[in-house]
């Protein structure tokens, strides 16, 4: 199976478990190949200019088709307390690639270390919930076993 990797890789943090997920992903049987926009940021291009920007998105946008699955790595940022739960908003480009997966018929993986409360378009389009990077070595990919978020939404 082919995998696209969706996640923020904004800070040490979240670079760390991109890294993670990678190698997971790497020692995963079930996994053929994977596309991670973190190793592919087109640096022959200025960041930031509209040339990049255009090649980065048309890239990725590519890579969501190519592959058969997306796993994406929610990493919440500006956390506030709702109903003494924590929760946040997904990083905007990985919610991006999560709909854009759904809607071109490709099963969603999600990541989730941090905990917190999930968005209902989130957890009730996923095909499965993971809660450590390490996990996702070893998911069948090919099974595609469904694993039900069972938390709280928002």
């Amino acid at each position: 199976m082919r995998v696209y990797l969706a996640s923020p890789f904004f800070s040490e943090e979240q670079v760390d478990r991109v890294e993670r997920v990678e190698k997971a992903l790497e020692a995963n049987p079930t996994v053929s190949a994977y596309f991670s926009p973190r190793l592919n940021q087109l640096d022959e291009l200025e960041f930031g200019s509209p040339e990049w920007a255009d090649a980065v998105y048309q890239n990725d946008v590519e890579h969501i088709h190519w592959a058969d699955v997306v796993v994406a790595v929610l990493d919440y940022e500006g956390e506030t307390l709702l109903h003494g739960v924590r929760h946040g908003h997904v990083d905007s480009g990985t919610a991006f690639e999560i709909g854009y997966a759904i809607a071109h018929d490709k099963p969603v993986i999600v990541v989730h270390e941090n905990g917190g409360i999930v968005n209902l378009m989130i957890s009730q389009s996923l095909t499965a919930y993971l809660e450590d990077a390490g996990d996702v070595g070893f998911y069948n990919f090919r099974l595609m076993p469904k694993i039900p978020y069972e938390g709280d939404v928002l």
